[in-house]
């Protein structure tokens, strides 16, 4: 779970031990936010892990159209000062990208700030992670009992077809 969520903020002011300074967010994409099983949307370049952070909340908001296209799960955009994402990233591995409002990419990794790749990893992976060892799986999980059973009725059911 992220820590210290601010939301959305913008345009507020801080006290910063240099004096007074603007709350400069950056707009992320998070999968079940608020959740304990809250994640961030990230890219493998690479062999990296990068997060990004876009300036302009449209440009996140269209970010997350073009996942739901691809049928991936929909994240919802959020706010966060840019300072903390970035200690955020650090402590956790990944390098942040920040994506300027206007960007034009100019290569084909670059690309991929614009625009996510067309395939994409399943989030299985990550809610398998962040279940404690021992935890019981989802119902629908392949390998459950529950997936055996609805595998089986989608079986006869395409048989009537």
């Amino acid at each position: 779970m992220l820590e210290g969520r601010l939301g959305a903020r913008d345009n507020q002011w801080h006290t910063h031990r240099l004096g007074l300074v603007r709350f400069m967010p950056v707009h992320v994409l998070l999968f079940e936010a608020g959740t304990d099983n809250e994640g961030i949307h990230s890219l493998e370049l690479n062999g990296r892990t990068v997060v990004l952070l876009f300036e302009e909340r449209d440009d996140a908001e269209r970010y997350a159209g073009l996942l739901e296209a691809q049928d991936f799960p929909v994240p919802s955009v959020e706010a966060i000062e840019r300072e903390e994402m970035e200690l955020f990233c650090g402590q956790a591995g990944y390098e942040a990208r920040f994506v300027p409002s206007g960007f034009l990419p100019s290569s084909a990794e670059e690309r991929l700030l614009i625009a996510p790749p067309e395939r994409n990893m399943d989030l299985t992976h990550w809610r398998e992670e962040s279940q404690p060892p021992g935890a019981p799986q989802e119902p629908g999980r392949e390998g459950s009992p529950e997936s055996a059973e609805l595998e089986a009725f989608r079986r006869r059911l395409e048989g009537l077809l």
